[in-house]
Order: C-alpha cells, then structure tokens, then sequence
C-alpha cells in the first residue's frame, strides 16, 4: 500500500473494513510535534535553521516544535517555508494535521502558492502578501 490514492481506492472497492486493514494501509499515527521532528531529519535540518527560516519567535517555535503548543495554520506555514517544504509536503502537513489545504482560487492561499513554487522564503512572501493588501505570516 503506498498511495493515498491507493487507500482511497480501497475504501470505495472493498466489502469489508477488515480487509482494507489486512491490507497494512500506512496510516498516519503521528502527533504534530513527531511529524515535524520527522520532517526536520528527513531534510537532515537543523532546528535552529527552521526557526530562523520561519520568523517565529524563538521560544514559541521551540514550544511547537516540543509538542507544547500547537500552531495555528500560519505558524504552520511559516514552519513550512523555514523547512523549505514543497508545496506538494505543505499540502501533506496541513491536511494531515486538520488544517485546510491552500486553495488557488483563495487571493492569500494563491500568494503562498506562487511563494512555495518559486522557493521564495518567509520574508519575500510576506512582502507579496502585503502589496496585495492581505494578512501577513506572523
């Protein structure tokens, strides 16, 4: 079982729920604060790089990074931009802890987008936020 898509398939072609899980589908059994640990030694990153990438203040960002707060969607994005994720990994981060996933036709989520596709960093994107009159990432 590798693909979302796969698991999807099963759940709409299977009889039983018992067979999906004989299957051993992958499902996601992490807590926020063990995804991004996953992440950040995937991409081999220091934690004090991503904060520096992300324009979170230092102690905050080391609470969310130790399970002890939880962010909100944009603190999230801004840990995305300071992990330099893809927006394909953005997407992942975001829906697999209960955040929307940018949409396109959203003005703000557009300007992200462009942002992750073009490799840009915190600093720039919120340059572009704000000469479109919308919310920064704080």
């Amino acid at each position: 079982m590798g693909s979302t898509d796969d698991l999807m398939n099963l759940l709409k072609n299977e009889a039983s729920y018992e067979n999906i899980i004989e299957a051993a589908p992958e499902f996601l059994d992490l807590s926020l604060s063990e995804h991004l640990a996953q992440i950040i030694a995937e991409k081999e990153l220091k934690k004090a790089e991503v904060i520096a990438g992300s324009s979170i203040e230092r102690t905050y960002a080391y609470q969310i990074l130790r399970g002890e707060k939880l962010p909100s969607r944009d603190k999230l994005l801004a840990l995305s931009f300071g992990m330099k994720l893809t927006l394909e990994e953005v997407q992942t981060l975001l829906k697999a802890n209960g955040y929307a996933q940018l949409y396109a036709k959203n003005k703000r989520d557009s300007a992200i987008i462009f942002a992750l596709n073009k490799g840009q960093g915190i600093i720039a994107l919120n340059e572009n936020l704000f000469s479109i009159d919308e919310d920064i990432i704080s």
